[in-house]
């Protein structure tokens, strides 16, 4: 067991310091040697403590909507506050306007709406669809049949694209460059009319860039295709920058018996990390194997009146009893941004583990997190 983990109060997120600026060099890298500028997809990591260090390496942040926009302009000072959303209300844009180095629309109606309240220090994008699919998750595809997201090359028929100065496409999940190549393939085949009037093209996100395997040459081959028309590439990756670090720390509150061994833990598949739920996914714990793998097998379970609030099927090499603790990995990204309250559930508290090895709490949440967030 770490010696770190040993005291602490559990349920608690913790981000590794190490592995996350291991992931950030890696981006830094893909910056100076292509010239692009990568942003951080604030959606999947808003730990806006590690700002300041994030800020340090890549360009800066992107953001979903008003809120998100607010935090990485606030939080990462000095770097650039790109923002995208399906539709803005009248109020959110007058607001993201006075934060906003970008503004991405995602379809011709909203730009021509907004168009006028621009400020010339704001570059103006838009959202294209590709309509090209390249996964199977179709609740995470922007390009499935009957997509709200993006503008198809269709709806700009004889449309004035007059003030637009860059495109955006976000079509990946979790994907090697092999997908964004061929997404890249229908979008140059479709808006390449468009490109000489352009200064910018955004990838979007998606892109699993600091997992061990990908294929990062291919990926600098295709900033570099959209470079030789002279424009400047932006990349958005969220997961990629936090990817493997960040850990959900829990305890085995009992051990139930119905046809097999039921640990409920402190944590919950439902408040604490609702994508395995979503995706779905089985993450995995430090130690533990699959189902028989090793002597005992577990269900693993959450504290809440769900019946399916289920995180999976896991054995140990010892037999689980209350007051153990688990270490879920992979639990920085779309956990923390994601989490609730159900049940009264308390929300993990968050720590980060420092370079030295020392543990530093930096946000704990009580009764009153929970209150008022209702009335």
């Amino acid at each position: 067991m770490h010696t770190w983990l040993k005291n602490l109060k559990t349920p608690c997120y913790v981000i590794d310091e190490a592995a996350l600026i291991k992931n950030l060099e890696i981006l830094c890298a893909l910056e100076k040697r292509t010239g692009c500028k990568v942003l951080l997809a604030q959606k999947a990591f808003s730990a806006f403590a590690l700002y300041p260090l994030i800020g340090k390496y890549i360009s800066g942040t992107t953001a979903s909507g008003l809120f998100e926009a607010r935090l990485g302009y606030e939080e990462m000072q000095g770097r650039e506050a790109h923002v995208f959303s399906p539709a803005y209300t009248e109020e959110d844009f007058a607001e993201l306007v006075k934060i906003c180095n970008c503004i991405v629309f995602n379809s011709h109606a909203q730009w021509d709406k907004y168009k006028a309240q621009i400020p010339q220090n704001i570059s103006a994008g838009l959202r294209v669809n590709p309509e090209i699919s390249t996964q199977n998750h179709a609740i995470y595809d922007p390009c499935a049949p009957f997509s709200r997201l993006g503008a198809t090359l269709e709806s700009l028929k004889n449309k004035d694209l007059v003030g637009i100065e860059g495109l955006h496409f976000h079509t990946l999940c979790e994907q090697d460059s092999d997908a964004l190549e061929v997404t890249l393939d229908e979008f140059e085949r479709k808006f390449s009319y468009i490109f000489p009037k352009l200064k910018w093209v955004n990838f979007g996100g998606g892109h699993h860039i600091t997992r061990e395997g990908y294929n990062i040459e291919r990926l600098e081959k295709c900033i570099e295709r959209m470079k030789s028309y002279g424009l400047r590439v932006y990349i958005e990756p969220g997961e990629a920058v936090a990817l493997n670090a960040g850990r959900l720390a829990a305890s085995v509150l009992d051990i139930v018996y119905n046809g097999m061994n039921i640990a409920i833990l402190d944590a919950s598949a439902a408040c604490h990390m609702p994508d395995v739920l979503e995706m779905p996914y089985r993450p995995q714990i430090i130690g533990a194997g699959e189902a028989g793998e090793k002597k005992h097998t577990y269900r693993l379970a959450g504290n809440t009146c769900l019946a399916g609030d289920v995180i999976g099927d896991y054995s140990f090499n010892c037999e689980l009893k209350a007051g153990d603790k688990l270490l879920f990995r992979d639990m920085a990204i779309y956990s923390m941004v994601k989490n609730n309250t159900f049940n009264g559930v308390p929300l993990p508290s968050i720590a980060v583990l420092r370079q030295n090895g020392e543990l530093e709490i930096i946000k704990e949440f009580g009764y009153e997190d929970f209150k008022n967030r209702l009335s």
